[in-house]
């Protein structure tokens, strides 16, 4: 028989009702300890789970959790032994109570419960490192790097010369820095690659010229960057991700690209050079970006969408080639009826 191991351990319980306080309600029901976040469907007596979406009611009718976090439609569904905490939002207040109890899933740690700097990471002698950074063995720290403290640095980084990394920062196992300036709060997943050339070549009869990638890459505060994402270096100018942006696995960002602050950018989304993004930006799975595109402040694109023009500030576009979402789905189904039309016949 195999055995899951119990990966994340929390930290601490939390009372129920200090988890209502969060949510910025009165809490009538007998206090319990939460002990731990769970799924509706493996959820115990000292367990906190959520629900906002129907997929999930028939879990929600048979949970035995001890509460659940549930949006207002869903509360009457609640079973009578679980304490219903209702919220407008129960995903981002169950994101807050994870958050007290298990605080090292926030970011990567050691993979090799280094303390410090392992004998086994190469640091050039010119590099600058802080107090309290730990690095793990078969890191390598180039010329003049400077690393802020409190940051962690995973096995087989590389951090290019000259690169700099703030303070509280984690750099995931196998990451590559080279050319870039990171700031504070950042979290690097494993695999990520950052300023590299970009893309660029000028064509010939003979064949093609490559054209010299002589920017950086600045990577603002509060960042998350997922695994296996690539960010190339500016061309002519330095390619930019502001304050607060997430950024998920298999992302491709070319050169010269402008994200702005606090924008999201899932899985597989492909950005061509010379982007320009504002803030408060959505991208869906798998959208790709045209170069030289401007994308205003707080649009959404929806996932699988080609965008080929600007998209002004706060529309929400889809499709191939994207346009506004509503036409989008309007043509659909004219498609659709003219379709069912044409079976008729």
């Amino acid at each position: 028989m195999s055995y899951q191991r119990e990966f994340f351990v929390p930290e601490r319980t939390i009372a129920a009702s200090e988890i209502a306080n969060m949510a910025g309600l009165k809490f009538f029901a007998k206090d319990i300890a939460i002990r731990a976040g769970a799924a509706l469907e493996t959820a115990g007596v000292g367990d906190l789970s959520y629900m906002d979406h129907p997929k999930y009611l028939h879990a929600l009718k048979n949970t035995h959790a001890g509460a659940c976090l549930v949006s207002p439609r869903f509360s009457g569904v609640v079973p009578a032994n679980t304490i219903a905490i209702v919220s407008l939002d129960p995903h981002l207040i169950y994101s807050r109570v994870l958050r007290l109890l298990y605080p090292e899933a926030a970011s990567p740690v050691s993979t090799f419960e280094t303390d410090g700097i392992s004998s086994k990471a190469t640091i050039h002698h010119t590099a600058v490192v802080a107090m309290g950074v730990t690095i793990d063995p078969g890191a390598v720290i180039g010329p003049r790097a400077r690393i802020g403290a409190q940051t962690w640095i995973g096995s087989n980084v590389i951090v290019g010369p000259d690169v700099t990394i703030g303070k509280n920062c984690s750099i995931g196992a196998g990451a590559s820095i080279s050319h870039a300036s990171i700031g504070q709060n950042v979290i690097v997943h494993p695999g990520v690659a950052i300023g590299q050339d970009g893309f660029g070549y000028a064509s010939e009869p003979t064949g093609h010229s490559k054209m010299m990638q002589i920017g950086g890459v600045i990577i603002e505060d509060d960042i998350e960057i997922g695994a296996n994402t690539t960010i190339d270096r500016g061309s002519s100018r330095n390619t930019i991700i502001g304050n607060g942006t997430k950024i998920d696995n298999l992302v491709q960002i070319a050169h010269n690209v402008n994200i702005g602050k606090h924008c999201l950018i899932t899985a597989q989304v492909g950005i061509a050079g010379s982007v320009t993004i504002g803030d408060f930006v959505a991208i869906g799975g798998q959208a790709g970006i045209a170069p030289h595109i401007s994308i205003g402040n707080g649009a959404r694109i929806a996932g699988a969408s080609g965008v080929t023009r600007d998209i002004p500030a706060g529309e929400r576009w889809a499709g191939y080639p994207a346009r506004p979402s509503r036409k989008f789905f309007r043509q659909n189904r004219l498609l659709e009826q003219l379709a069912d039309t044409r079976t008729k016949r």
